[in-house]
């Protein structure tokens, strides 16, 4: 700090103030002796890691002390001159110190998000083989096809993050870039596993992934673009709607695709969040089933993992709350929702509607029962559709949402049944409850997770 000019003369009476200086440059006005002077035109840099002052309002260490005989309101009018020097002094002292400090900690974030950058590149590239995975992206290029991800390019907003439409400069294509929220659970190991799973897969009715980025604390998943979006965007608006040759081929390319996953692929692949809102419709509305960051790798022969309870509520098997466990049967439930959803054309659950209807699955099962399973038709098709296909994709639900996993069937018996290579199965006239199959010391909490329970955690969702 340069509290005085060159060649200005240190007279405590013209010029009352006090210096506390800590640089190396020596001014002519410094005092001699111990002291730390100013740069004057030069400069340099510093680090203070301590510093002590000691001074008294009777004592001073600059050069021209007052005269004993100075009048006492002039030295009241010193002191307090000095007072203020010092509480001025201080505050720039301690705003020269924020400073510093706002520099090191700037720097120190620096290094520390450059650390975890690198740290990441080094734990994908342990993860990711890379003769075989998608192109990599840079943060840049994507950022440029989304239009800096604008609102106008946001194709949805899931739990995970926004999936925006974008295109490349290069190839003239259009994508669907998938930015995962910074704040979401879905983190660094779920993003990893989306990319390894989906990645290796390669079937007509699976979305494929072209490529990916982690860069700048960003995770970005890229897909190819699905023009019809996804399968709720037509079930649950006024705006669109499929027609029934449509919905029923929807239900068989997505058997397909699970058939792939658990039984055709070199490893079993559990999906574990099927819904409606997961598969896409592809140009000439072909079911393409995507998201797979909750999906996991298990052995074809165990079928099953234990995990960390996760899915959506409404589409997850009721033995999933009590043993944490995923397996091929807890996906074919899911596929059984889906199914009734493309039949009814509705959620699982449906808050507003009448007490009877609020639960999809016992509501389906009620009509089962009576012989009139056809009532439950989406009347947004107006009678229009295959009385034979309908019948069938209703029951297929039912049976595939069975309590009992044990009575579901796989997703090979389901595509037979589809196809009419297989005949109905006979359901039980009344819908099991899950607390009928639960383990004795787990019945309490079965039957606390019934569907008509559950109901009210789904708000109007």
């Amino acid at each position: 700090m340069g509290l005085a000019k060159d060649g200005q003369s240190l007279n405590s009476t013209d010029n009352t103030f006090v210096a506390v200086e800590f640089d190396i440059y020596s001014n002519g006005y410094d005092p001699r002796g111990e002291h730390v002077a100013a740069t004057g035109n030069a400069s340099a840099m510093h680090t203070i890691h301590t510093w002590d002052f000691r001074s008294s309002l009777e004592d001073t260490t600059m050069a021209g002390s007052p005269s004993p005989n100075s009048a006492p309101n002039q030295r009241k009018n010193k002191r307090l001159g000095l007072v203020v020097g010092l509480g001025v002094g201080g505050s720039i002292l301690l705003g020269v110190f924020a400073l510093i400090l706002f520099g090191f900690w700037k720097r120190n974030r620096r290094d520390a998000e450059a650390e975890e950058d690198l740290a990441l590149d080094r734990y994908m590239d342990d993860e990711f083989q890379r003769e075989t995975w998608p192109k990599r992206f840079s943060f840049n290029e994507l950022a440029y096809a989304t239009k800096n991800f604008n609102d106008e390019e946001k194709l949805g907003q899931g739990g995970f993050g926004g999936v925006y439409r974008g295109l490349l400069r290069g190839s003239n294509s259009f994508i669907a870039v998938k930015r995962v929220s910074k704040g979401s659970k879905q983190g660094i190991k779920e993003y990893a596993s989306e990319v390894k799973i989906i990645s290796q897969l390669r079937h007509r009715n699976l979305v494929q992934l072209i490529g990916w980025c982690h860069e700048r604390r960003e995770l970005l998943l890229v897909y190819e673009l699905m023009p019809n979006g996804s399968l709720d965007s037509h079930l649950f608006t006024e705006e669109s709607l499929l027609t029934w040759a449509m919905r029923y081929k929807v239900a068989q390319g997505l058997g397909s695709a699970l058939l792939y996953l658990h039984e055709e692929w070199e490893q079993c692949v559990v999906h574990r969040d099927i819904k409606s809102s997961n598969i896409m419709l592809d140009s000439n509305f072909n079911a393409k089933l995507g998201d797979f960051g909750l999906a996991m790798l298990v052995d074809h022969v165990k079928g099953s993992q234990t995990t960390i309870l996760a899915g959506t509520r409404g589409y997850m098997a009721p033995e999933c709350f009590t043993t944490s466990k995923a397996s091929k049967e807890s996906d074919v439930y899911s596929f059984g929702i889906v199914a009734l959803e493309i039949a009814c054309g509705r959620k699982p659950i449906k808050p507003n509607a009448p007490e009877d209807q609020v639960v999809m699955v016992e509501w389906v099962w009620e009509l089962y029962r009576i012989g009139k399973v056809l009532e439950a038709a989406d009347p947004r098709l107006g009678g229009d559709f295959d009385v034979q296909q309908l019948e069938r994709l209703m029951i297929v639900g039912l049976w595939c949402a069975h309590p009992d996993r044990n009575l579901r069937p796989s997703i090979r018996q389901t595509i037979h049944v589809l196809n009419l290579e297989a005949p109905l199965p006979i359901l039980s006239s009344n819908m099991p409850r899950p607390e009928d199959f639960a383990p004795a010391m787990n019945r309490h909490s079965m039957s606390s997770l019934s569907m008509s329970n559950i109901a009210s955690d789904y708000g109007g969702r």
